[in-house]
């Protein structure tokens, strides 16, 4: 096979921040890379920060925007041993997934699960390293458990209801429409809160266990600090992984104090590749298995062509979409 000597990219207009399709020269890839021909990528929240200036990729990273893709390998770095050409796998980029080409490391690729598309594993990488590592690693949720996870209809919250769902933990989430807290209990929630018309700390006041949440998942901050710290159970873990809502907010800490509470963050982008990779090791031993018995899957809302990116921007924007969006190539 021989690689073309350019790669088509979406670009930023620095100007406007609008959104068209232009070229640049193949990257090669270094000795720990792989060199994809991209067969779809995943459309995420923080390429929009990243598009209007508010989320820089890492030094030595590509300016393109896209954190997640799958394809087939075309080339690999003299250091690479586990992926040949010819492989089909999905990863987790460092950025530049927004092309027809890219490349990411090695250790941070993962082959296509058992039962998934190639296309649709576009939308595991990112939102599954999230997850896993916030929910699962940092705050070690157990079977039995109660667990909240806030924005339950995004891609996050949607991965993050069927994961606990499937590792035997009560799930409860928050979402912004009846039609978004229908899709959170259909995927497995006990019981889900429209946060724009009812008080969900009241109306998870009394779930069935009494005791409050053991692991709460929140990307949106602000107020909501306080009530996750009225939510907690004794001994609960707090993770916040953005905050929509703001950074600052004034907070009360007894509870803090009162229940034993851990409080933990994280954000994805600013980890090493040596804990990216033991993430992709972790998911691959304990996630996989539960996507080939069948008991996860990723949700996806819509799927726009490569032409279309302002059309997927727009959507993402919008709020209104259910679990992932996928671009195609």
């Amino acid at each position: 096979m021989t690689t073309p000597a350019t790669r088509r990219i979406v670009i930023v207009n620095k100007d406007d921040h609008s959104l068209s399709i232009g070229t640049e020269p193949m990257p090669a890839p270094a000795a720990n890379e792989v060199l994809i021909k991209v067969v779809a990528a995943g459309i995420n929240r923080p390429d929009l920060m990243q598009r209007y200036g508010l989320y820089p990729p890492p030094v030595g990273a590509s300016p393109v925007m896209g954190l997640e893709v799958s394809g087939e390998v075309i080339g690999v770095g003299s250091e690479v041993s586990r992926w040949k050409v010819g492989d089909m796998i999905c990863a987790l980029c460092n950025g530049g997934g927004y092309a027809d080409h890219t490349v990411a490391p090695a250790s941070q690729c993962l082959p296509i699960p058992s039962g998934i598309s190639i296309r649709d594993a576009a939308a595991l990488p990112e939102t599954l390293f999230t997850v896993w590592h916030n929910v699962f690693q940092r705050c070690n949720l157990q079977a039995g458990e109660n667990f909240l996870v806030h924005g339950g209809s995004s891609g996050i919250g949607t991965t993050a209801i069927t994961l606990a769902k499937a590792i035997g933990a009560n799930v409860y989430t928050t979402a912004g429409s009846a039609e978004k807290c229908a899709a959170c209990e259909a995927l497995g929630a006990i019981k889900a809160v429209n946060y724009k018309t009812d008080d969900f700390v009241s109306a998870l006041a009394d779930i069935p266990t009494g005791k409050g949440m053991d692991v709460i998942l929140d990307m949106v901050g602000g107020d909501y600090v306080q009530k996750d710290l009225k939510l907690a159970a004794e001994d609960g873990r707090i993770v916040f992984i953005a905050f929509q809502a703001g950074f600052n907010t004034e907070v009360n800490f007894v509870p803090v104090l009162m229940k034993r509470l851990t409080i933990t963050a994280s954000t994805l982008r600013a980890q090493s590749g040596e804990q990216k990779a033991r993430i992709a090791k972790d998911i691959e031993e304990k996630v996989f298995p539960l996507i080939a018995a069948g008991k996860f899957t990723p949700v996806i809302d819509k799927v726009f062509s490569f032409e279309d990116i302002a059309a997927a921007h727009t959507r993402m924007e919008s709020g209104d979409h259910i679990g992932k969006i996928i671009l195609t190539l």
